[in-house]
């Protein structure tokens, strides 16, 4: 149909005049967005899902302009996805990353944009910042991991890295579980350790947040263990995990191959994301020394009961999470649906 066919049928009340809902940072904010009860609502539901097959989620393109030479955190990523359930929906995540977009350009790392569709006509219905739900997207996957493998009463909380990733992993965590006594703080760069240190003690006060000089003594003092940071090269030997450490190995690259030969259990979000790229269980899976039948559980086996958590206190167990673009989605269909009825965002049309 030609554009001016259609936009007389408009005209004349013959077909809805599409429009779409932008969602911008501040936006998402003023819906509870910036909260971790929302996303761990809507990552237990996507992981749920998950588990019973009841979503489509292609590989992931990575757009990487210099693929040899280029820092591993520089690239964009294309991230769809087909959410089923009661309220389903589609929808793509587009998301930059710069590994020196702070310390060069004022930025933060990442930076992105979510596009929500309609599983009915498959129309795009909205447009959301992408940064901020990515984030705390990530933290809840730790939160919910937390209150399946690490230890029931752990009271202890290691941070490697103190970015934006490492702020919202640390807020999630303390709203979540209110029992955390310490949390370790370890950054090569001391100046973003202390602004989190800062920004920590401010909003939970009786919570003792530590510096740490090194890496390992980090690692060493906690019960949970949770990396943020853009290294290329692992650095946390198996030898360094206390007995019963759960590992929320989010960056991916922070630990060597002997923690997943080792652990008790590995666990990921999702098997065929995880085993590509070259990530380390992807090395390990060319090298022979590592298979589907040794995995453990994704992750969402576990939250619906199909597979055991943590079964004692001893487990030494580490999940590997890639991020699934189900999560984002999920996320995101739960603060569009939020902003509608309460009125939020700026309406566009879409002619």
């Amino acid at each position: 149909m030609k554009t001016e066919q259609l936009m007389e049928q408009i005209e004349e009340g013959g077909i809805q005049e599409p429009e779409i809902l932008f969602l911008n940072k501040a936006s998402i904010a003023q819906v509870g967005g910036n909260h971790s009860d929302l996303y761990v609502e809507g990552i237990t539901e996507a992981l749920t899902l998950h588990a019973q097959g009841q979503f489509v989620q292609p590989l992931k393109p990575y757009l990487r302009v210099d693929a040899e030479k280029g820092h591993i955190a520089d690239r964009i990523i294309a991230m769809p996805a087909h959410v089923g359930g009661e309220t389903a929906v589609s929808g793509i995540k587009w998301i930059g990353s710069k590994h020196d977009n702070p310390a060069k350009r004022g930025l933060e790392r990442a930076s992105g944009l979510l596009i929500l569709n309609d599983p009915e006509s498959n129309y795009p219905v909205a447009v959301l910042e992408a940064g901020l739900i990515s984030s705390m997207r990530t933290a809840a996957v730790t939160v919910i991991a937390a209150k399946h493998l690490a230890r029931k009463q752990f009271t202890q909380v290691a941070c490697l890295g103190c970015g934006i990733i490492a702020k919202t992993q640390m807020r999630s965590m303390l709203e979540q579980f209110p029992r955390i006594e310490t949390i370790y703080l370890f950054d090569l760069n001391k100046q973003s350790a202390a602004a989190l240190q800062e920004e920590l003690n401010r909003s939970f006060p009786a919570v003792n947040i530590i510096l740490i000089e090194t890496a390992e003594r980090a690692v060493r003092q906690g019960e949970v263990v949770v990396t943020c940071t853009v290294t290329d090269q692992p650095y946390i030997p198996f030898e360094w995990l206390q007995k019963g450490t759960f590992v929320s190995n989010i960056s991916i690259m922070d630990v060597h191959k002997d923690v997943f030969l080792k652990a008790d259990k590995v666990i990921v979000d999702d098997w065929e994301q995880s085993n590509r790229e070259k990530k380390v269980i992807n090395q390990l899976v060319l090298e022979g020394k590592f298979s589907r039948e040794r995995l453990h559980a994704e992750l969402g086996e576990i939250v619906i009961g199909r597979k055991p958590g943590r079964e004692s206190d001893d487990e030494i167990i580490i999940l590997n999470p890639m991020g699934m673009a189900i999560e984002d989605i999920a996320c995101a269909k739960v603060i569009y649906d939020k902003a509608r009825s309460e009125r939020v965002g700026v309406r566009l049309p879409l002619y």
